[in-house]
């Protein structure tokens, strides 16, 4: 019977620390692969740096566009942009203008 009670006493002072290094890997498992662990955020970083990015190129083309349109107001009417956008829009040119022809798909904003 000794032997039995050896292994009964080995056990129970074995469960435990078994049980509490278990429950400490399961955690520090989940803080790096986890939902939110490290390398979700290091993932969600990323995405943000691409939306970031896309950000400033559309603030960039509407920018760029901005200043296009700007040209067309009533208040501050450019005759170069509507000179060119006149003849964009009827397909006409001067007699010393480069016409450059452009497929059916591709349109001149």
């Amino acid at each position: 019977m000794s032997f039995g009670r050896a292994v009964k006493r080995k056990f129970k002072s074995t469960l435990a620390p078994v049980f509490f290094l278990s429950l400490v890997t399961y955690f520090v498992w989940n803080a790096n692969q986890g939902e939110h662990g490290l390398r979700s955020y290091s993932g969600r970083l990323h995405l943000l740096s691409q939306a970031e990015e896309g950000k400033a190129a559309a603030v960039a083309e509407q920018a760029a566009w901005t200043q296009r349109v700007s040209g067309l107001r009533d208040h501050d009417l450019d005759a170069d942009t509507l000179d060119e956008r006149s003849r964009a829009m009827l397909n006409l040119a001067k007699s010393n203008d480069i016409v450059v022809p452009y497929g059916q798909n591709n349109k001149l904003y």
